[in-house]
């Protein structure tokens, strides 16, 4: 199953990359609307028939109540019936999906005709090099380059030089995923970690610059999260169990030795952590950061001594979640203590109790803090108030706060990678349902911003074409419920457009009011497409996320219920052409709703669905399983158990008509197993009484991610684009 914090963890990950730009896929651009009407009956009965499952009881019992599971056989991927399987599901839905491949065909045109096939990412200054990648026309991957920086750490005085072609990587692959790269302090040496199967089992390989000849060592089966020592010689990294996969051990690898002598610098013992590494803004520390989803515990490493013991900055306490950052020998803390919210505090080194902490930022009940940005005389705090990010900022020494102004009712705002502390000027980006994604230097001394990249978007894309909205919907128990929505200025808003609606809802991670560029082959098709910001978030505030996890999980699935009915209210959706997608814990979200309003929509796309809920949290040799007690509950509690079992949408499953569904998997997904969505669809065919769509997609090369090509990405988008225009009576 999926792990919060591993989830959360990667999101602060990203942010100290240097390669943070990546590249989106941009879809269609030119207004394209059709008239049609569903007259088309699209049935199972159609094509060939869908494969059965074989039943197989077997008896499940806890407190007292007995289960009775059909598919638990589907469990064992090493057996060939198994897989064949899922085989004889792709073929199905090829069949099915026989009469679509010319628009597929059309949409991965399209999708590729407003992409800029040659671009570069922003670059970014670290070490003394300017590093930046590109993609080229007809590569999947990107490419790593840099070039020598001056002595001001501004000017660019080297020629460019390769740093690593993941097109070359991948070669003989069917699979290839690079996590991240680091550079060591001296610029000399980059390590990578490459993932060849989808398991994110990464091995690191580390490459000498000054020759250009790779280490003879590969650190093997690792979790890519990894940060160089500030003497050049060491690399700390992580490693997951290989059973549960939980992130549990830090190693120090020593350069030029052979990795099975590496040192274990710390084992996580309990269940609940994950262990997670993250340097400080002033490089003197690397954090190890243990995680679980209540309780934080962070262990400094002294980059100049990485031999020595990590030190505890504040032992774990229950309930007590705290970051933290280093500058010019001054500790930042964001911290839960006494604050909800979140507020920012500081103090001088480690082991200082918490009541000695100063307080710099107080809590505030309207606004979560979530990050803080540190610049040798700035501060810089990202928070959020009703549902949106935004970020405030003033001088060290300085009381009076500032705000950045962003000028649109729906935006997405995150902070970039501002490597150098020495500097005026904070790196950020900013996009919005209809404005492309922008790299922004921004002076804080003067408010000069510079736009220092702009993701482009070919064939005549104007914003100006364009609508955003934000809505708000009323819950079953009245709560106000964000939703953010972008149309076709030409789209008719009298209940004839087909709607379709996102949500995730879990873990406390927000959807952001982010361009996503690949929505527009649906939005230029006459579609409106929104989010519903649904509890289980923390877009309103620590309390939207309380209200939804744990026993009150159900107001994610009711919100989301919600969300849709207001927006066929308001007419800004066709009642017949609502459809409805979520990844991942979202998936566990899709089934809850195909279960609860079933009849509320045309078509579901479940991507990665975590929905054998019951079934998995009982069970902790299967993967991450134990550290999500304090997500969904412990179901070795019996009120837990009950609690999860009246919601949990594989043992829900009733004989009653469903919606068109299509499942989306990936055989080695390390997160939810994929023998949870394909138990799901063996129990939905056996049990719906309608004759609609039940489809599953198993990417037999991939994990919880998806392809990892950007090419076989988008015919993965085109693959759910195309069945929702089929459903939706759009042929082109």
């Amino acid at each position: 199953m999926l792990s919060g914090p591993i989830e959360r963890a990667s999101q602060l990950i990203q942010r100290v990359n240097p390669y943070f730009n990546h590249f989106a896929i941009l879809a269609i651009t030119a207004p394209l609307f059709l008239s049609v009407s569903i007259t088309m009956s699209v049935q199972a009965q159609d094509a060939a028939k869908p494969p059965v499952a074989a039943k197989r009881p077997k008896t499940l019992e806890s407190h007292g109540h007995q289960r009775v599971d059909d598919y638990y056989w589907l469990r064992d991927r090493e057996s060939p019936e198994v897989v064949k399987l899922l085989e004889d599901e792709n073929a199905y839905r090829e069949s099915v999906m026989a009469k679509t491949v010319p628009l597929r065909e059309k949409l991965v045109t399209e999708l590729r005709d407003r992409i800029q096939q040659d671009d570069e990412s922003a670059p970014y200054p670290n070490r003394g090099y300017l590093w930046y990648s590109r993609t080229k026309d007809g590569q999947q991957y990107a490419i790593h380059y840099r070039k020598k920086l001056g002595a001001d750490g501004r000017t660019v005085v080297g020629e460019e030089e390769l740093v690593l072609d993941e097109n070359k990587l991948a070669e003989g692959h069917e699979f290839c995923e690079v996590a991240d790269l680091q550079i060591s302090a001296n610029g000399q040496f980059v390590a990578w970690p490459a993932d060849f199967v989808g398991r994110r089992m990464f091995d690191i390989q580390i490459r000498d610059m000054s020759t250009g000849k790779m280490f003879a060592e590969t650190i093997p089966a690792t979790t890519g999260n990894m940060f160089f020592a500030e003497d050049d010689k060491h690399l700390f990294y992580t490693r997951q169990d290989p059973e549960t996969l939980r992130f549990d051990r830090l190693y120090c690898h020593r350069l030029g030795t052979n990795p099975d002598s590496d040192r274990l610098v710390y084992f996580e013992e309990d269940e609940e952590f994950n262990l997670f590494l993250m340097p400080t803004k002033s490089r003197k520390y690397i954090q190890c950061i243990s995680m679980q989803t209540l309780m934080t515990e962070v262990r400094l490493i002294d980059t100049s001594k990485p031999e020595a013991e990590p030190v505890v900055f504040l032992p774990r306490e229950a309930d007590h979640e705290y970051g933290l950052d280093h500058l010019d020998d001054t500790f930042w803390i964001v911290t839960n203590w006494q604050a909800p919210n979140n507020r920012v505090m500081q103090c001088d080194k480690p082991g200082v109790d918490k009541s000695l902490w100063k307080e710099v930022l107080a809590h505030d009940t309207n606004v979560l803090v979530e990050d803080i940005e540190l610049l040798k005389d700035w501060v810089v705090v990202v928070e959020r108030a009703d549902g949106l990010s935004r970020l405030r900022y003033r001088a060290k020494g300085d009381n009076q706060w500032k705000f950045i102004d962003f000028g649109e009712p729906c935006y997405s705002t995150m902070l970039a990678a501002t490597v150098d502390s020495n500097t005026n000027q904070l790196r950020y980006s900013f996009s919005s349902l209809k404005t492309p994604r922008s790299i922004i230097d921004h002076d804080l001394k003067t408010g000069a911003k510079t736009v220092v990249k702009q993701d482009p978007v070919l064939g005549g894309f104007d914003s100006k074409n364009y609508v955003t909205q934000r809505i708000w919907a009323t819950a079953k128990d009245g709560v106000k419920v964000p939703i953010s929505v972008v149309y076709h200025k030409d789209t008719p808003l009298d209940g004839t457009a087909p709607l379709m609606l996102y949500a995730y809802g879990s873990y406390g991670i927000n959807m952001e009011d982010e361009f996503i560029p690949s929505v527009y082959n649906l939005v230029n098709r006459g579609f409106v497409w929104g989010i519903a910001h649904i509890r289980g978030g923390q877009e309103m505030g620590r309390h939207w996320y309380d209200d939804g996890k744990l026993l009150n999980k159900k107001n994610t699935f009711t919100d989301f219920v919600a969300c849709t009915e207001r927006l066929v209210e308001l007419k800004l959706a066709d009642p017949k052409r609502v459809f409805a997608q979520g990844g991942s814990a979202g998936g566990l979200l899709m089934g809850a709703v195909a279960n609860l309003a079933p009849n509320l929509y045309r078509g579901i796309i479940s991507e990665v669905p975590f929905v054998d809920v019951v079934t998995t949290m009982l069970d902790d040799s299967i993967p991450l399983t134990t550290s999500e007690y304090d997500e969904w509950g412990n179901p070795n509690e019996e009120e837990y158990y009950r609690y999860m079992l009246s919601y949990s949408p594989y043992d829900n499953v009733e004989r009653k008509a469903y919606p068109n569904i299509l499942v989306i998997t990936g055989f080695h997904d390390s997160q939810v197993q994929y023998w949870e969505p394909a138990k799901w669809v063996a129990k939905l065919r056996d049990y719906k009484t309608d004759n609609n769509l039940l489809l599953m997609d198993v990417e037999m090369n991939a994990g919880h991610g998806g392809s990892s090509g950007r090419y076989d990405r988008y015919r993965e988008i085109a693959k759910m684009q195309a069945f929702l225009l089929m459903l939706s009576g759009i042929e082109k």
